[in-house]
């Protein structure tokens, strides 16, 4: 069984949710409604920022983001994850409806301890998967059965996917969530990320075309 069928497999295993609270938020980005979620697979609490009216709506525009404490918080140019999480909620942010998921699946889901042991490797010359592997870990451990238990709670009747990433849409349809289509979400690479960029396309199949690349950093 490749990673890829048995975190589609894992994916179709029941996972039940409850809006644990919600109310609304003011952001840069624009007005949301944000709910956290429990659910009852482990302790960790997953939010919904909801712009607009969503329940019963098609083809809504949809950004599934998984925590980057050192790159959404710390601003770390290791990787483009929090460029990702604004202009997600940038464009969600000025249209009538959608969603961005953040999901607590730190360090593709090994952690933060072991994601700076990763860091500490791909210093060593391991690029991204060859460092998680090296750890014991796959090369992505995130499971998105949670992500589409919440958008099944929100009642979206189906979603376009904000992703470059194929496993995430193989993921959700296989949990039950319709896809109406891809919306690619690349952003410009730097030369603290080209390497990590590059892997991701290389070895793990995102759907990128390395825009702006430049010569990977010894980092």
């Amino acid at each position: 069984m490749t990673n890829t069928e048995s975190r589609s497999r894992a994916s179709r295993r029941e996972i039940r949710v409850e809006i644990a609270s919600a109310a609304d938020l003011p952001t840069q980005f624009g007005a949301f409604r944000c709910y956290v979620f429990r659910n009852d697979r482990d302790d960790s609490e997953n939010v919904a920022m909801v712009r607009g009216d969503v329940f019963g709506a098609s083809d809504v525009v949809t950004r599934l983001h998984s925590e980057c404490l050192t790159g959404d918080v710390l601003g770390s140019l290791r990787c483009d994850c929090r460029a990702q999480l604004e202009r997600a909620l940038t464009d969600v942010g000025a249209r009538p409806n959608g969603i961005v998921l953040y999901l607590r699946q730190e360090g593709r889901g090994i952690g933060l301890t072991n994601k700076i042991r990763a860091y500490r490797l791909q210093e060593q010359g391991l690029d991204t998967v060859d460092a998680n592997l090296a750890l014991g870990f796959r090369d992505d451990e995130r499971d998105y059965g949670v992500a589409a238990a919440m958008l099944k709670t929100l009642g979206v009747r189906s979603i376009a996917l904000m992703t470059n990433n194929p496993d995430k849409m193989r993921q959700l349809e296989a949990a039950g969530i319709t896809l109406t289509r891809r919306v690619p979400h690349e952003i410009a690479s730097s030369r603290y990320n080209a390497r990590y960029l590059e892997t991701k396309a290389r070895r793990a199949g995102h759907l990128l075309e390395l825009v702006g690349a430049e010569p990977p950093s010894a980092a």
